[in-house]
């Protein structure tokens, strides 16, 4: 029988951790933790992303606000709005909503942002921070995949690992992580052979290829652990990366929706307060 992975119950719970912890922040009379969204242009599921981020943050009490940007914005214009935003006291993190039209340079914009405020944990000094296995800021889905794992109790050590996709946002930060707990992992992507015999020689897999139901259920059996990341709207429902038969084959799984979406934003909460700390600290 299937354990269901679900995302949905276990940010609940680490968000109302987080609430309480900002409830006392107040009750000292401190200021609350706080998070700038920039996005630019009007990507109806940026726009709905960017949303639900800004009210999960004042949902737990932090301070939160959504700055919006013409389409045709400079990338001049925007490393400003940065700039502003970095030498901003009272803000704490910093995310600037992905992917960005094609005339600006996402790597210049990402580096642009205080390595201490970039709560995406995209930064590469960030990234080398992880690499070194000493995370300051951990990029949120691959974060909240472990946290999923570790919450149920999912044994990783010594497991062999197949990380299906290669994107700095998940795939190569996930692999990663799970080599910090002693995984053995592989990491696959478009252009590797053999998918379905490695998915069956694997025993966590984790499925960030952004393409719908692109992995059939009958690759999976009952001594899987299934995370699929993938999110996508097919005729109005929302379908993942893996055949929706499949997470009732698998040992264990996350649902979509439910599953890993939840501990995305439940992780950018957790950075936003380390970030916090983080500020606090230096300043006593």
């Amino acid at each position: 029988m299937t354990t269901i992975l679900d995302g949905l119950a276990v940010s609940k719970a680490i968000r109302a951790s987080l609430k309480a912890e900002t409830e006392v922040l107040i009750e000292q009379g401190k200021r609350v933790p706080s998070l700038t969204v920039v996005i630019v242009g009007n990507d109806p599921a940026s726009q709905t992303y960017v949303n639900s981020k800004v009210k999960q943050c004042k949902s737990v009490g932090f301070s939160s606000q959504a700055i919006s940007c013409e389409a045709d914005t400079s990338q001049e214009a925007l490393l400003e709005i940065i700039k502003t935003l970095n030498q901003d006291d009272n803000i704490d993190g910093i995310l600037v909503q992905l992917p960005l039209p094609k005339h600006i340079d996402e790597n210049v914009i990402i580096e642009a942002i205080d390595p201490l405020k970039d709560v995406d944990g995209l930064h590469p000094l960030n990234v080398g921070y992880l690499e070194l296995n000493r995370p300051r800021f951990v990029s949120c889905t691959p974060k909240g995949v472990i946290r999923l794992l570790d919450w149920y109790n999912v044994e990783i050590e010594g497991k062999r690992a197949l990380v299906i996709g290669r994107s700095r946002l998940v795939g190569k930060p996930v692999a990663t992580l799970l080599t910090q707990k002693n995984a053995t992992v592989t990491l696959a992507h478009s252009k590797t052979k053999n998918l379905e015999e490695l998915i069956r020689s694997n025993d966590i897999i984790v499925v960030a290829m952004g393409k719908p139901e692109a992995i059939p259920a009958s690759w999976i059996s009952n001594q899987h652990v299934l995370i699929d990341v993938g999110i996508h709207r097919i005729d109005g429902n929302l379908r993942g990366d893996v055949e929706r038969q499949a997470y009732e084959i698998a040992s264990y799984a996350t649902p979509v929706p439910k599953g890993v979406g939840p501990m995305t934003i439940a992780s950018l909460l957790e950075n936003t307060m380390i970030a916090y700390k983080l500020k606090e600290c230096q300043n006593d």
